[in-house]
């Protein structure tokens, strides 16, 4: 271990000073090109201060010591001017001096950088003994066997099954497999469900259709009123289905990444003014207020977020009583742009709003039933949101309502 210290510590010192070179060249490119540009202005500056219509004849310097060294600019008509070189230093010396210094703070402290190299190079000096460790390992044929093994035996289906051969030398490879294992699981569990869930969906509005499909291949072809009844049933359902469809593909896309979103700057309290007077339109049975500050601009998706914003205010309105107040409002909060969609409802309970993004998720099963609705909506607005680097926060309590608080 001490040997390993000592040769990363060398090798930090040897990067340091590689970057310390690296930092005196530039430096010193630095100081010559600021020369260089001081000796080009004074030598313009003096052009241009001789008289107009004059002819330069002659450019040369005179003078042995510094301060008698002088630039002499002679002309046609024999008229010589002459500028000493020191005033120029003497203008640009305070200057010089205080950059000189810092310049050489720098590389000084530059200089015992050692150990913050050092510490950013643990990391890899960890990966790189573990590899060697790795490499040094005694593996027989035993080992390898054993391990070999344990992989074959393992059935995944099994929810506890895990490889354990109980070798020591083994036991970051079995954490590293068992932890695959796992996420495979909970990801097939997932999967399990959303297909089971979405048959579910679907298996009720066909069920529906058939029913009335079939009365009407009975009575319907002589009774007017079941006619009309069974057509009514079948179109709603039919909307229904082809809703839940279209949110199904909506969230396929969004897993397989296929969902196009198109970026621009708006303003998020004229969107959620846009909504507010939509669901005022809408909906007579509740009451709907808009707050918004003047001018929230946002960088999005524009009819992501209005649908994003719809889906809210029609969850709040879905579980809200006839009368209920709904506010809508949009306002920039810490530096970033947020919305609010806040009901007088039925609120839900802390255990039920960890799930409420769920797929499906409905927190009561006969209220929603009988409130209708695929359970599908709030999974949508938060894939909009996390495609917009977003955050949505509820705060919600039974019997007082729900507050959704969206910050992009």
């Amino acid at each position: 271990m001490s040997e390993n210290n000592n040769k990363m510590t060398s090798i930090a010192r040897r990067i340091n000073f590689d970057f310390w070179l690296k930092q005196f060249a530039n430096f010193l490119m630095i100081d010559v090109v600021l020369v260089v540009l001081i000796a080009v202005t004074f030598f313009v500056w003096r052009e241009n201060a001789l008289p107009e219509g004059v002819v330069v004849d002659d450019r040369y310097f005179t003078g042995n010591e510094f301060r008698q060294i002088q630039y002499i600019i002679e002309t046609e008509a024999g008229k010589v001017y002459g500028y000493y070189i020191y005033k120029v230093f003497d203008l640009v010396r305070v200057p010089a001096i205080v950059f000189l210094l810092i310049q050489g703070a720098t590389l000084i402290g530059e200089l015992f950088n050692t150990k913050k190299v050092r510490m950013r190079m643990r990391p890899l000096n960890d990966i790189a003994m573990k590899t060697e460790q790795l490499s040094n390992m005694a593996f027989d044929s035993e080992k390898f066997e054993n391990f070999e093994q344990a992989i074959s035996n393992l059935n995944p289906e099994m929810p506890d099954a895990k490889v354990h051969t109980g070798d020591q030398d083994l036991q970051s490879l079995e954490i590293a497999i068992n932890n695959l294992l796992a996420r495979m699981r909970e990801s097939h569990r997932q999967q399990d469900r959303f297909v089971s869930d979405a048959s579910h969906e679907l298996r009720t509005p066909i069920s529906v259709i058939q029913g009335y499909v079939n009365m009407l291949d009975r009575w319907g072809k002589e009774d007017e009123q079941i006619l009309d009844e069974s057509i009514e049933a079948i179109k709603n359902e039919s909307e229904n289905m082809k809703n839940l469809i279209e949110q199904l593909l909506f969230l396929a896309r969004g897993d397989s990444g296929r969902n196009t979103l198109h970026f621009e700057n708006f303003d998020l309290t004229e969107t959620v003014k846009d909504v507010w007077e939509e669901s005022i339109m809408i909906d007579e049975t509740h009451v709907y207020r808009f707050e918004g500050e003047e001018k929230v601009v946002i960088n999005g998706d524009l009819s992501m977020i209005k649908q994003s914003l719809r889906i809210l205010v029609q969850n709040a309105a879905k579980y809200s009583k006839e009368g209920d107040t709904i506010t809508l409002r949009a306002k920039a909060e810490g530096g970033r742009p947020c919305y609010m969609v806040q009901d007088e409802g039925i609120g839900m309970a802390e255990s039920e709003v960890v799930h409420v993004f769920e797929r499906f998720y409905r927190s009561d099963a006969a209220r929603s039933s009988a409130e209708g609705g695929s359970g599908l909506g709030l999974s949508i607005a938060k894939w909009i949101v996390d495609a917009h680097g977003g955050t949505i926060e509820i705060l919600s309590r039974p019997e007082f309502g729900t507050r959704f608080t969206v910050k992009l």
